[in-house]
């Protein structure tokens, strides 16, 4: 089963909290082009979706940005969210070259 997710890119100075009213997450994006990030911001709903499919630093998740005309793998770093609401705050995504070496440490 593969998983994916569709983003886009943050709007140039929209603040978190603004976004998470709109129905989105902020979310980043690291190692795709090196030792650049780009700000994102993922659909509240799919995100809730797919994190209760995978597992932090371990399932590779396809990220396709039509903003940047960029799809690759990647892994979900880190989740953000609220000590007791459980409500997701910020996602961290790391681009992963070879998916190979990932099945193979877990």
């Amino acid at each position: 089963m593969s998983l994916t997710i569709e983003c886009q890119k943050r709007p140039e100075g929209s603040k978190p909290n603004a976004l998470r009213r709109e129905g989105y997450i902020p979310a980043n994006l690291y190692g795709h082009d090196g030792a650049n990030s780009v700000s994102l911001i993922v659909n509240a709903k799919e995100a809730v979706t797919l994190l209760k499919q995978a597992s932090a630093n371990e399932t590779v998740i396809e990220v396709k940005i039509p903003d940047l005309s960029w799809t690759g793998n990647a892994l979900i770093r880190e989740i953000q969210a609220h000590p007791w609401k459980r409500k997701v705050l910020h996602l961290s995504f790391f681009h992963v070259a070879n998916t190979d070496s990932v099945a193979s440490e877990s």
